[in-house]
């Protein structure tokens, strides 16, 4: 047995997340393809007993294999520092800013990466109120999304007024702040953005080629698209001219950096038909299931499943965990 073999990783799937199933999805691949290169990979639920069954199996390293919040918002994150134990992906800062649609829009602008017109609503602003707002700036063509939710859960797209006050609502039950945004008409784009750190500390950053979306006619990649399998299709690499491809690359790649995401994000975007770039978001733990985008990306690197986790979870060994509670110098 080498001593990589030798090393504990605990998978954290589910939670209270409404992308519980989804997660576990992803860990049980996750989980398989370790095994692939670790003899001791265990999955454990995340509930009210993660903290003690972590603390029991004491892993050399933890990939969070989960969706949502508190998964994917920093919170987790903070629990695995305060345990002293190395994970994969990025640390709490850049979780909770991305994970945070409004923060993380407020950062892209800052860095003059190409995002949507918005406004924002509260549960508790007056509804006629907040309507006439957004009618006046954006017009009747937005989309609504919860400020902290993930896989378009709560996401409506709005044609008209008379359709606004629902999407409200149903953006309004999954978090107390929504992000209306102007509706960009265009093709839906994702791309990767992998690092890995070299035994000698070296760390190389590079993007995934550029994949397209596609959905059947009349439909976007909502969460039954993004789940079910023959409900969407992937062209890799995308049919754009090489300026917008590397343009893509170039804005993905700046906000990872600018979040301070590590390991692995995945930027969203939608390109219209004269080539205006708009950024929707970035995810910091992507899905790791059969239909998921971020391993597609992977492959065309040169990286199948088992060796994209195992670089994954090298980068968390290597790195080690991150020291909170360690006393200034």
């Amino acid at each position: 047995m080498t001593a990589l073999q030798s090393r504990r990783i605990a998978v954290l799937m589910g939670g209270p997340s409404a992308e519980a199933e989804v997660s576990r999805s992803s860990a049980a691949g996750v989980a398989a393809a370790l095994a692939r290169t670790f003899d001791d990979v265990r999955t454990l639920e995340l509930d009210a007993d993660c903290a003690r069954a972590l603390t029991a199996f004491a892993p050399d390293a933890v990939f969070p294999a989960l969706h949502g919040p508190p998964g994917e918002d920093g919170t987790v994150q903070g629990l695995l520092e305060l345990l002293g134990l190395a994970y994969v992906g990025s640390g709490v800062r850049a979780s909770a800013c991305a994970m945070d649609k409004v923060l993380s829009k407020h950062v892209f602008r800052s860095a003059g990466l190409p995002v949507a017109d918005d406004q924002l609503v509260r549960r508790h602003e007056n509804p006629e109120r907040a309507l006439e707002r957004i009618l006046d700036t954006l017009g009747p063509s937005v989309v609504v999304k919860p400020s902290r939710q993930g896989s378009a859960l709560g996401v409506t797209l709005v044609n008209d007024a008379q359709q606004l006050a629902a999407a409200l609502d149903t953006a309004l039950a999954f978090d107390e702040l929504v992000l209306v945004e102007e509706r960009i008409i265009g093709r839906e784009i994702t791309v990767g953005v992998l690092d890995e750190q070299r035994p000698d500390g070296a760390l190389f950053r590079r993007p995934h080629p550029v994949i397209e979306i596609l959905t059947p006619e009349g439909t976007w990649y909502d969460y039954a698209h993004r789940y079910t399998a023959g409900e969407s299709r992937h062209r890799i690499p995308a049919t754009l001219d090489e300026p917008v491809t590397r343009t893509l690359q170039d804005i993905a790649m700046s906000a990872h950096d600018w979040l301070g995401c590590r390991d692995l994000s995945r930027a969203d975007f939608v390109v219209t038909a004269d080539d205006r770039i708009v950024l929707l978001e970035v995810n910091t733990l992507p899905g790791m299931t059969p239909t998921s985008l971020y391993p597609e990306g992977a492959a065309e690197l040169g990286l199948d499943f088992p060796a994209l986790t195992a670089l994954l979870v090298g980068n968390a060994l290597r790195r080690g965990p991150d020291r909170i509670l360690a006393t200034p110098k």
